[in-house]
């Protein structure tokens, strides 16, 4: 049953950050849609695990090379999602509030 819950809350987080990355790019406050570049990492973040998952066999308890390399790349992934409205604040390309529209996105 915990597991049941914390898929529940998992699921529950993302939607309403994804309706909150929506709803910052579509308020005529902010009206920019650059930080909608971040549902790429969103999409990107789970493919290099499952990829390592098809091709490791899972009966060894060790953790391997393979699995461990998609997790740091998939970390990278994450951070680089968390980064990418930071970089849209410094090159300025959300003009009106650059800052408080990139703290408002995340």
């Amino acid at each position: 049953m915990a597991g049941i819950k914390a898929l529940i809350s998992l699921s529950f987080g993302g939607a309403v950050g994804l309706m909150f990355l929506m709803l910052g790019c579509a308020l005529p406050i902010y009206n920019q849609y650059w930080p909608l570049f971040v549902l790429f990492f969103y999409i990107l973040s789970p493919i290099p695990y499952c990829i390592a998952r098809r091709l490791v066999d899972d009966t060894d308890a060790m953790s391997n090379a393979c699995k461990e390399l998609a997790i740091f790349l998939t970390t990278g992934i994450v951070v680089s999602a968390f980064g990418l409205p930071i970089v849209f604040a410094r090159a300025h390309l959300c003009e009106d509030c650059s800052w408080s529209s990139c703290v408002c996105r995340k």
